[in-house]
C-alpha cells in the first residue's frame, strides 16, 4: 500500500480528514505511523497485539511513578506511539474491524485513566484529577453520541484530542520531576478539555440542527 492509498483509507476512517492536507506535525505523525505500521504488518504483527501492548504500557505508568517520574513519562510517550500504530497496521494489512475499533477506544480511555492516576500518585489533588478525567470522557462521549445521531466521525479536530492528553501526560510528568507543582498538569489537561468540549459542542450543534 502506497502512502497516497493509505492516506485515502485513513481519511475514510476519520470522517474525511485528509492527512496529506494537514499541518506538518499531523502529516508527519500520520506518515510515521504509516511507515512503522507497514513494517509491523510485514512482520505479521496484528492490530490487536499493538493495541494490547499500548494498553499494558499505559497501565505501567502509575506503577513507575514511585520509581521514577522520568520513567513514567517515557512510558507515556511509548504508549502514545503505539496508539497511532494499531490503526496503521489495521489499514495497511486490510484488517480494519468494528471489534478492533471498539477495543481501541476502550483501551484509550483506560490508558488515559492510568495517566491521570499517575498524576494523583505524584501528589495532584484527587478532585482535580477526577475533574480532568471526567471532562475528557465527556469530550469523547459527546462525539460518540453525535456520530450516532448522524455527524461525520470527527466533526472537528479540537485542542483537547488524545494527542494533546498524551503530550500533557508525558511532559507533565517530566515537569513534576523538575518542580513540585503537582496540580499544574491536571489543570492544563482539564482546561484544554473544556476548550475542546466547547469547540466540539459548536460543531455538533451545526452538524445536527
Amino acid at each position: 500500500m502506497t502512502w497516497d492509498e493509505y492516506a485515502v483509507a485513513w481519511s475514510g476512517l476519520h470522517g474525511g480528514f485528509d492527512p496529506r492536507r494537514a499541518s506538518p506535525v499531523v502529516r508527519g505523525w500520520v506518515r510515521t505511523a504509516y511507515t512503522t505500521g507497514f513494517w509491523l504488518s510485514r512482520n505479521r504483527v496484528s492490530p490487536m497485539t499493538v493495541t494490547t501492548c499500548g494498553l499494558l504500557i499505559c497501565l505501567g505508568v502509575p506503577a513507575a511513578v514511585p520509581l521514577s517520574l522520568l520513567l513514567a513519562a517515557a512510558l507515556v510517550l511509548l504508549a502514545a506511539a503505539a496508539d497511532g500504530l494499531d490503526g496503521a497496521v489495521a489499514v495497511v494489512s486490510g484488517r480494519v474491524t468494528r471489534t478492533g475499533f471498539v477495543y481501541d477506544s476502550v483501551a484509550d480511555r483506560v490508558g488515559e485513566a492510568a495517566w491521570l492516576a499517575a498524576f494523583w500518585l505524584a501528589g495532584a489533588p484527587g478532585w482535580l484529577v477526577t475533574l480532568a478525567g471526567s471532562v475528557s470522557w465527556l469530550h469523547e462521549y459527546v462525539r460518540a453520541r453525535a456520530v450516532a445521531a448522524g455527524m461525520s466521525e470527527i466533526g472537528v479536530v479540537t485542542v483537547g484530542e488524545r494527542p494533546t492528553r498524551a503530550l500533557i501526560a508525558g511532559l507533565g510528568l517530566v515537569l513534576l520531576a523538575l518542580i513540585d507543582l503537582p496540580w499544574l498538569p491536571p489543570t492544563l489537561w482539564a482546561a484544554l478539555q473544556f476548550a475542546g468540549l466547547a469547540q466540539l459542542s459548536v460543531t455538533v450543534h451545526r452538524a445536527l440542527r
